[in-house]
């Protein structure tokens, strides 16, 4: 039997055994039948399909006669099927495109490999190390193709891929899948791997300046002929078909580019690499034309590429100068200058040079920085949304929901930026009517989906609305308005002409009471009232809005001027510079109170002197809004003023409550204790009850910490607040007629109401040694009373006096809710305060909140250690504070924690260790706190527990633990400390993350 004859039996041995036929793969192998199926204008199957056919034949596995899997043999049969599908490559001209759409990861690197293999590349051999130049034509583009297909399929992976819906489940089926995902994966694993070298291949490449021919179906031929009849034309520099240098480069610089910007991820420096091989690769496209390249390039994906590298090469130093929006968004988001963002975004409304997606996936980034914590960010994604809602607009596309979204509160500020982006967006002279109709529409349709009539005001009478809506369309936009509200017309005309009708008397007056309510101007305002009481004298304007507040105490002087006009004009003025104020925007607030300061100084010095206090008390604001927040002292004209006013004697002075309050407070946060122990005059004292407050904690701060004489000034403050605190209880007959329950009043001996001191006076206060002054006293008194269990610590709480004749009388419940107040209040000014910590926790623990309570005690040492680095000081963690925590960890079940804990005491706890271990129903990690453990005589008694109760395990972690060097007895006293400093450290850091 002949050779041919033995390897067609053997290729034919696995088969079953069916009658002789000839298959139309069988004539397939003759060759010939596979040039006429090329040769046919839409040969079924595909071209690419047939080398899947191919090679799925040629390296199916065959089976011995012992019924052993082998590997594909290679015979002469497998040899001209991996040929063949060579050929349908190179009728295909071995474009990468087209294989990578058509092939799988592991066909293609079989198809590539073959190549390699027929084009005498030596196997095993690595392509770094051969000399490109040095080799045949061929064999050196054979090489090329599979290292340009090497990074191409690295720079793919990297892509994200939409999953295809599976169908029905097929065991069979899902098995290949899964067989062909793991190969996949290993050959990716491999070009990673070696994804340096074929980038060097790649690079030495580009040095080629000579032309390369990849095989034809005809080179391919030759090489399958026997070795003796090729006469060496595949080895000659014209055998194959001819891919020029520069066609070469140009696929090579482009893949090398999409390497380079793939890494770039990971290494920005590596994008200017990409940009270069990008820039070459559009040169050389430019020079030669795309249509003359074998390798056709996707020039829109190129083009962004291109865009790509130049946003994210670009320099901040140079960013100013690029005219691309796209570098100056890069650049802004970059540099978090949000701002110029929208400018950025402004500017393009009018040129339309960004693409829609691009627009959006900006927003996206930004709602996803404001939905990480960054809430300054939520201004700066509503005006890109408005940005890029009338770049819509404009072009005609559908609104985005985000906008509506983002509409559904509308606000002043926000009509105001809407309208100026629609002004900016849209120039009249040269927009075109369709641009002109969008446009109208949108305001219009803005207008009728408001329900705020202010806000339609605000936008009907803009001067862009005007000029869009032709007179028709007006009408029809106020009968439609008219339609949902009667009131409508009294509301929304912002001139006559707006609507081409004529206008009453009522009409004007209600566009005029509408402008006095909206504006915050003074002049403004003046003048409006001046139109109103020269239409009509009937009307008390000071009443047209329910929001207008003024306190009774300057409401009935006001309301006694005589002229109606300055009577509205002095109310109003007021009403709004007390709005301005309380909701911190200062500057219109002092506009409003200097017109109105200069308005009353010519006829009443009364209120002249109610301005100037209201006028203090704003400075006072605007310093500790702006530069005392940073800590900056106040002027000493400021301070001058406080104390001015303080000392006025100037009689029948209506006077609000609070200034007094903010002008002690004041002065206690800015430490002039001075002044308020020995300059303040001694009338001002006795009549003053917030000045004596404020004396009395000044003398107290200022001695503080000082002998025991100091004590004197501490107990005149802690008789004046236990007056304070007194009450009495006192049946109260309701408006109804009905007796309520029993209420607590405050007592006549205090000086001040609690409720007032309570709430309104310790707020204001922000000077810790005032606030720990103040905190200290309460708790002193909160921990007087006979049927306390638990006492709260304090700094300085030995300085007040330990009892209270007349216990009944203070109001323990009203004193606890200010402990917690207060608290709460002073870790608001500094929340790493330790001290103020521990009262927090002490707190919880009084009230049975276990958890709270360790939270604060562990942060209370966290704050005060580096986090437990250090050693927590000893007036911190003191023996009380440890046995709190120990008993916190023992009433949630952590009993473990409890062992380890009685090490931390001066003399360690050893029943209360001991019983703790005992339990064995504990809630934390029980064996893994082992190694927290220094005292040898607890780790003893667990081994001796574990032993009893045969838990093998456990004795060994106990018995590991014991075993330690570091806790020989025998060991110096320095070494053993150590080794307990070290376990306390870890043990406290492990607890901090447990209840952080």
């Amino acid at each position: 039997m002949s050779a041919e004859a033995a390897d067609r039996e053997a290729a034919t041995s696995s088969r079953p055994c069916t009658p002789p036929q000839t298959s139309w793969f069988e004539f397939v192998l003759e060759e010939a039948l596979l040039e006429q199926h090329l040769q046919k204008p839409s040969p079924d199957p595909p071209p690419v399909q047939l080398i899947v056919q191919f090679l799925e034949q040629a390296s199916k596995p065959s089976v011995n006669e012992q019924n052993q899997v082998q590997p594909p043999p290679d015979n002469k049969r497998n040899r001209i099927l991996k040929l063949l599908a060579l050929k349908v490559a190179a009728h295909l001209k071995w474009d990468l495109d087209v294989l990578e759409k058509s092939l799988s990861v592991p066909v293609l690197n079989m198809l590539l490999n073959e190549l390699l293999c027929i084009s005498k590349v030596p196997p095993g051999t690595k392509h770094v190390d051969v000399d490109l130049s040095s080799l045949p034509p061929t064999t050196a583009m054979a090489i090329l193709l599979y290292n340009r297909w090497a990074i191409r399929t690295i720079v793919q992976s990297s892509f994200p891929v939409k999953q295809v819906k599976p169908g029905p489940p097929q065991l069979n089926v899902m098995n290949q899948i899964q067989q062909e995902k793991e190969l996949t994966e290993n050959i990716l694993k491999v070009l990673k791997e070696q994804a340096a070298d074929s980038i060097l291949v790649l690079e030495g490449a580009l040095k080629l300046n000579k032309d390369l021919y990849v095989h034809t179906i005809r080179t391919l031929d030759l090489l399958a002929m026997e070795p003796g009849m090729v006469n060496g034309e595949t080895e000659s520099s014209t055998a194959g078909l001819k891919i020029s240098a520069e066609e070469i480069q140009c696929q090579v610089c482009y893949d090398l580019g999409a390497i380079y910007f793939q890494q770039g991820s990971t290494n920005a420096a590596v994008h200017e690499k990409a940009k270069e091989k990008f820039f070459k690769t559009k040169e050389l496209i430019a020079k030669n034309g795309s249509s003359s390249l074998h390798f056709t390039i996707d020039e829109e994906r190129l083009a962004g590429y291109c865009q790509a590298c130049e946003v994210l090469t670009s320099s901040s130093d140079d960013a100013s100068q690029q005219a691309t929006p796209y570098s100056q968004i890069h650049s802004c988001m970059k540099s978090g200058k949000y701002q110029d963002l929208v400018k950025v975004f402004l500017q393009d409304n009018l040129t339309l040079s960004l693409p829609e997606q691009f627009r959006q996936s900006v927003l996206r980034e930004l709602f996803q920085k404001a939905q990480q914590g960054n809430d300054a960010l939520d201004e700066v994604c509503f005006k890109v949304c408005v940005c890029n809602t009338v770049c819509d607009v404009l072009q005609g596309r559908i609104i985005d929901i985000q906008f509506c979204q983002l509409f559904l509160k509308p606000s002043k500020e926000k009509i105001d930026f809407l309208l100026e982006v629609c002004s900016g967006s849209i120039n009249l002279e040269n927009a075109s009517e369709e641009m002109k109709r969008r446009m109208a529409a949108f305001l219009k349709n803005l207008c009728l989906g408001m329900e705020d009539l202010q806000f339609v005001f605000m936008i009907s009478s803009h001067e862009l609305f005007i000029k869009l809506l032709k007179d028709d369309e007006r009408k029809l936009l106020i009968d439609q308005m008219r339609k949902r509200s009667p009131r409508i017309n009294l509301c929304t005309k912002p001139v006559t002409s707006f609507y081409d009708i004529p206008a009453s008397a009522s009409v004007n007056i209600g566009q005029l009471e509408h402008q006095l309510i909206l504006s915050v101007d003074p002049w403004r305002i003046r003048q409006i009232l001046i139109e109103l009481h020269g239409m009509t004298s009937e009307r008390q304007f000071w009443t047209i809005s329910s929001k207008w507040e003024v306190p009774n105490v300057y409401g009935n002087v006001i309301l006694g001027i005589k002229d109606s006009l300055t009577r509205d004009l002095v109310y109003i003025l007021m009403a709004k510079g007390l709005h301005c104020c309380a909701i911190k925007d200062f500057v219109h607030a002092k506009q409003l109170f200097a017109a109105c300061l200069e308005l009353v100084t010519e006829f009443s010095p009364k209120l002249r002197q109610v301005m100037l206090n209201e006028m203090l008390l704003l400075d006072i604001y605007t310093h500790e809004a702006g530069p005392g927040a940073s800590g900056e002292r106040p002027p000493s004209d400021l301070i001058s003023r406080v104390r001015g006013y303080l000392e006025m004697r100037v009689p029948d002075i209506p006077l609000r409550q609070v200034i007094a309050e903010e002008c002690v407070a004041f002065l206690l946060n800015w430490c002039e204790n001075e002044y308020l122990t020995m300059q303040v005059p001694l009338p001002l004292v006795q009549t003053n009850p917030y000045v004596k407050l404020g004396q009395l904690l000044a003398a107290t701060c200022k001695e503080l910490p000082g002998p025991k004489e100091s004590r004197r000034t501490a107990k005149d403050l802690w008789e004046v607040v236990v007056q304070i605190c007194s009450v009495s209880n006192q049946h109260k007959r309701g408006n109804d007629g009905r007796v309520s329950l029993i209420k607590h009043r405050e007592s006549t001996l205090g000086i001040m109401y609690r409720y007032f001191m309570g709430i309104l006076f310790f707020p204001p206060l922000q000077e810790p040694l005032v606030l720990t002054t103040i905190l200290s006293l309460f708790v002193k008194l909160h921990n007087v009373r006979e049927d306390i269990v638990n006492d709260i610590a304090a700094e300085h709480i030995s300085i007040w006096p330990s009892s209270i004749p007349n216990l009944q009388s203070v109001d323990f419940e009203a004193v606890a809710i200010t402990v917690k107040e207060l608290v709460s209040y002073a870790l608001t000014i500094n929340a790493n305060n330790h001290f103020w910590l521990i009262i927090q926790a002490d707190i919880y623990f009084a009230t049975n909140q276990y958890s709270a309570a360790l939270h604060y005690y562990l942060q209370a040492g966290a704050v005060c250690s580096d986090f437990f680095n250090k050693m927590v000081p000893p007036d911190v963690y003191t023996d009380q504070v440890i046995k709190r925590m120990i008993k916190c960890c023992s009433l949630l079940n952590c009993h473990t924690q409890v062992a380890i804990l009685c090490q931390f005491l001066r003399e360690v706890d050893y029943k209360t260790a001991f019983k703790a271990l005992q339990e064995q129903n504990s809630h934390d990690a029980m064996d893994s706190y082992y190694e927290y453990i220094w005292d040898v005589t607890i780790l003893e008694y667990l081994t001796y527990l574990h032993h009893k109760r045969g838990e093998t395990d456990k004795r060994q972690i106990a018995i590991k633990a014991i075993g330690q060097t570091e806790l020989n007895a025998s060991n110096p006293e320095e070494v053993l400390q150590l080794a307990a400093q070290r376990r306390k450290k870890k043990f406290l850091q492990a607890m901090a993350k447990l209840y952080f």
